[in-house]
């Protein structure tokens, strides 16, 4: 993976929504040691996007496993998985319906009405 300038790193988004091109957006975004990728994704939507889709409720409602994505090819929870100062590379969950952006469709099918 290609090196980001000193002190930033890149994350390159997948974006758009279900029956809709696919297309990757890259956002340089500033690096300190001990980031996560959710805190360089929430970076992105109040300083570069605000209308990139993420989906996250620690923060908020102290509950967990909602921001799951797959980071660099592998299914990570975003606040866990540290951000480098690399390309980055940020999808949606592979197996779940794609509602915008990074959000999917996380509800059980069993539980839906």
């Amino acid at each position: 993976m290609a090196e980001g300038t000193p002190g930033k790193a890149v994350l390159r988004v997948r974006r758009g929504a279900l029956n809709e091109p696919v297309r990757y957006d890259d956002f340089e975004v500033p690096f300190e040691e001990g980031l996560s990728v959710l805190d360089a994704l929430r970076w992105i939507r109040v300083n570069l996007d605000s209308t990139l889709a993420i989906r996250y409720s620690c923060i908020n409602a102290n509950a967990c496993k909602t921001c799951m994505a797959l980071v660099n090819g592998q299914v990570e929870y975003t606040c866990i998985a540290k951000l480098s100062p690399a390309i980055m590379t940020v999808e949606p969950l592979p197996k779940r319906p794609l509602i915008r952006d990074l959000v999917t469709d996380t509800v059980p099918d069993e539980e839906k009405l």
